[in-house]
């Protein structure tokens, strides 16, 4: 698996004190704000996700129409995440 996605699930975890769930339980492909998403994420969580991948890995999202996109799964987050720290 991927290093980054593993990272950017475990961030997402640990952010949200997630228990009882770990990284290989999520799916990289799988809608994060789905109901049939193991993590039961809100609109609240995706605040604290934006603000911790900000933090950690120094980029900026400041559309909100992106940050939907960004935030669609593990696997588009790991696309923009690759675009921005490349550059």
């Amino acid at each position: 698996m991927n290093d980054r996605k593993t990272e950017i699930k475990q961030l997402i975890i640990d952010k949200l004190n997630i228990p009882d769930v770990k990284p290989d339980d999520i799916d990289n492909s799988a809608p994060l704000f789905s109901k049939e998403n193991i993590l039961g994420l809100d609109s609240i969580d995706s605040l604290e996700i934006i603000v911790a991948l900000q933090t950690e890995y120094n980029v900026r999202i400041d559309d909100q129409n992106l940050a939907r996109e960004i935030l669609e799964s593990i696997d588009t987050i790991d696309g923009f995440l690759s675009k921005e720290t490349s550059n």
